[in-house]
């Protein structure tokens, strides 16, 4: 991907804000763009992601085992831990505290593999922990959303694994069998997938703001300092695990990265399909999209301008993320 699309995608913090910020005030230019919509979108990205999948990916994993399982296991309990413990110390309702919890118990976003770029870290680390990650979600996401949000309202972890497995498994199945099926359709869809995938997360996000517009005007402020804190804590504790392990500071900011940033997007879809009485559930997913964008956007900028004062240029593994390998042929 080169040119306007690569610009595009890399300025999608500023799209995901300006999408919330427009359906605040104009709810109805995005409210349509819900239920199967919302599913469908979520697909489409998911497909995206499936199709820059090999089976060698799978392979690369054996050769970073210690990285690998530090930054599965810190996206699987730091971040599910934290969306626990905001929701309780920040008293917050029931609808909102499970979608905070859902939140922080989906792996992580693709949109973490394009903030690795910026920041000049790992970026072969990042893509294979949201493949790692992703792939786990189907059971760690309703398990550990039950566990820990079943204090609030009874969860449906069997309906849940369900829906997880619909909306992540399948399309990712789909795209890794397009990738070897059909190679030179693969080529043709790459370039156009990153802003497809950037323009799906925006809409899906101002969709669900417009859509409790009403509500966010007088509680959205609360809500949004506990997804703050949420992904605040997960970068900090990220990188501050990885560092008692030894690792180095590629991989820390790597690690960091893909533990602050969630999938925000799975994370709205379930909630409407697993929560259908708790249409404020989707609300923090919405709000995290946001956050997480701007935090990580923020976080990758500074790490940059540090590399580039002391002469870093990344590590050699570093190819650019899943989104911008377009010339990785299938």
């Amino acid at each position: 991907m080169r040119g306007a699309s690569e610009k595009f995608t890399v300025a999608f913090p500023l799209w995901v804000v300006l999408g919330g910020l427009l359906a605040l005030a104009r709810p109805t230019w995005f409210t349509w763009f819900r239920g199967p919509w919302i599913v469908g979108g979520l697909a489409v990205i998911m497909l995206g992601m499936g199709i820059t999948l090999s089976v060698e990916d799978f392979r690369r994993v054996a050769a970073m085992p210690r990285a690998i399982l530090a930054g599965f296991m810190a996206q699987y309990t730091i971040m599910p831990l934290l969306g626990w413990a905001v929701a309780r110390l920040m008293r917050l309702e029931a609808a909102h505290a499970v979608g905070l919890i859902l939140v922080s118990c989906c792996p992580g976003g693709t949109a973490s593999n394009v903030v690795t770029y910026l920041a000049r870290a790992n970026v072969a680390l990042s893509v294979l922990l949201t493949m790692c990650s992703t792939l786990a979600a189907v059971v760690c996401t309703p398990w550990l959303t039950w566990g820990l949000a079943g204090a609030y309202v009874p969860v449906d972890a069997g309906r849940l694994l369900l829906d997880t497995a619909q909306v992540v498994l399948l399309p990712l199945l789909a795209g890794l069998m397009l990738h070897h099926g059909a190679p030179a359709l693969t080529r043709k869809i790459l370039p156009v997938a990153p802003p497809v995938a950037v323009l799906t997360i925006a809409m899906i996000c101002a969709s669900i703001i417009g859509q409790q517009a009403g509500h966010l005007r007088e509680h959205g402020g609360r809500l949004l300092l506990a997804v703050a804190l949420l992904h605040a804590g997960g970068f900090v504790f990220g990188y501050l695990v990885s560092a008692l392990l030894g690792h180095d500071t590629s991989t820390r900011r790597t690690i960091s990265i893909e533990v602050g940033m969630q999938n925000s997007g799975l994370a709205v879809v379930l909630a409407g399909r697993g929560f259908p009485d708790l249409a404020a559930a989707t609300v923090p997913g919405a709000f995290s999209a946001t956050m997480h964008s701007v935090i990580g956007s923020a976080l990758a900028a500074w790490w940059r301008w540090r590399s580039g004062l002391s002469g870093e240029q990344g590590p050699p593994t570093m190819a650019g993320p899943r989104d911008l390998r377009t010339e990785r042929k299938p």
